[in-house]
């Protein structure tokens, strides 16, 4: 029986031609075996609850069979890395596998960790079971979040070794997203001069996932503004979360604003706006505070990538065309703004607008950050503090200043709110120590944790049976290190 072998994959981006990827098949994981699956993903495709029990599936997902109508591929693109050219990149360890006709529409599933491409860069095209787990599981819990995101299918294991730090195991993560195109794959183009492939690329994406830009006056500009929308939507959710991406190069953003390759991330326990959650990070480029404005300089790259596609045979013309790019950019700057205010008031239970807002949400992350307060339980703990203060009271050092700013907010908030909050304010993120958990297990061939803990993320705003879920960090996670090889 092989009922998924007969799925229809329209596979629009191999439509573009061979300038743009390297057709290849997966190098396969041997003896793999299950570690996870996702049913809220699988629900997503349309695909019936058991279907990694289906004949086949384990040897596709793994890298070792394709079903009829698969297309495995690695794409190219280029980017900046830490605000540096870094010139030709490309899915390095990722394969498109092909695009599925799903309910919802169609969606490119991806394997990573399927073996080398011609874009490894003398890599080895492999992902570990530690790093693979964390971008499984916290792909699905954004997505319980709320927040726009790549979707983890199913993690498949073996004891095939991969040399890090140290030697581990490999693995292989099934993502899928209606469209895994980059910021980088416009720069990759506009870099070389292939002026040609760029407007195809261009065309195919506003034809596809931007057709309301087509009929625009200029379609790339129209293209621009709402990537920049987008973005600003995606990285006020971040921060409203407190959400570190660790890695925010041009190669890394999402031309659908969504949360893309969780490497070295992290949910910042202590209140730090400078908190730098990935080790490799040494200059803080990609601290928590600068993340909307690294967005920003990202999209700067973007319009560059873009403007050969708007006149620019004259001196004039070609500063004409680079002012309106401009001003698409500076379409984040605002929305993002306005984004950011509304999910604070959100968060702090305040429902139309007052010119003290601002204000209210600001000194309340002042004190959180003068008595590194944990972000998660304090907007939690928040949620409760009109009736209960005191669980509240317990995470700050200066409870004068606190009850001062609680007196401002009672006079703001409505009395109902709490309901509202706690929709708002998770109770459980993916914590490193909580992700360390499930890894230890799993490296001892132990994957319940990682099924369990997928559960708990999946229902965030409820209070999770086991408290430890929603607890203050232990000591131990502050030692915890995360980096571009995680």
């Amino acid at each position: 029986m092989k009922p998924l072998d007969g799925l229809h994959w329209p596979n629009r981006f191999a439509a573009l031609g061979s300038d743009f990827y390297t057709e290849l098949p997966a190098q396969g994981l041997p003896d793999p075996h299950w570690v996870a699956t996702s049913p809220a993903c699988a629900e997503l495709l349309g695909w019936p609850a058991d279907w990694a029990a289906r004949d086949g599936a384990l040897g596709v997902f793994s890298g070792n069979a394709t079903w009829s109508g698969m297309r495995p591929l690695a794409s190219v693109y280029s980017g900046h890395q830490f605000g540096v050219w870094a010139g030709q990149l490309g899915d390095g360890r990722a394969l498109w596998l092909g695009e599925v006709d799903a309910p919802a529409g169609p969606l490119e599933l991806q394997l990573k960790g399927a073996g080398m491409t011609p874009y490894s860069r003398r890599a080895d095209g492999r992902a570990v079971l530690r790093s693979s787990i964390r971008e499984f599981l916290c792909s699905e819990a954004m997505a319980a979040l709320g927040v726009p995101t790549t979707r983890a299918l199913c993690l498949t294991g073996s004891r095939l070794p991969v040399r890090r730090e140290s030697i581990e195991t490999a693995a292989v993560v099934t993502r899928l997203a209606p469209s895994f195109i980059r910021f980088g794959h416009f720069e990759h183009f506009a870099h070389h001069e292939q002026l040609d492939a760029l407007r195809r690329l261009a065309g195919w994406f506003i034809a596809h996932h931007a057709p309301e830009c087509a009929d625009a006056p200029e379609p790339a500009v129209a293209l621009l503004e709402k990537v920049a929308l987008q973005t600003a939507d995606l990285v006020a959710h971040w921060q409203a979360i407190g959400f570190c991406h660790g890695v925010m190069n041009t190669d890394n953003m999402s031309m659908l604003g969504l949360t893309l390759d969780y490497g070295p991330f992290g949910f910042m326990d202590a209140f730090d706006p400078g908190h730098i959650c990935n080790h490799s990070d040494d200059r803080g480029r990609y601290a928590y505070a600068r993340q909307p404005g690294v967005a920003f300089w990202n999209l700067h790259a973007l319009a560059q990538a873009l403007l050969p596609l708007l006149p620019i045979d004259t001196d004039q013309a070609a500063e004409a065309s680079g002012e309106r790019l401009l001003a698409a950019v500076e379409a984040f700057r605002g929305r993002f703004a306005s984004q950011m205010l509304g999910r604070m008031r959100a968060k702090l239970g305040l429902t139309g607008e007052d010119d003290g807002d601002q204000a209210l949400a600001d000194d309340f992350l002042k004190l959180m950050a003068a008595s590194r307060a944990d972000f998660t339980i304090s907007f939690r703990r928040l949620s409760r503090a009109l009736s209960h203060p005191e669980p509240l009271r317990d995470l700050f050092v200066d409870r004068d200043a606190l009850d001062a700013w609680l007196a401002r907010w009672r006079a703001r908030v409505a009395p109902d709110a709490e309901a509202r909050m706690l929709a708002v304010n998770p109770a459980v993120v993916l914590r490193n120590h909580l992700a360390e958990g499930a890894i230890q297990a799993a490296q001892q061939g132990d994957f319940t944790e990682v099924s369990r803990l997928l559960k708990v993320l999946s229902r965030p705003f409820d209070d999770p049976e086991n408290p430890h879920d929603a607890a203050l960090p232990p000591d131990w996670a502050q030692g915890l290190e995360v980096s571009c090889s995680s």
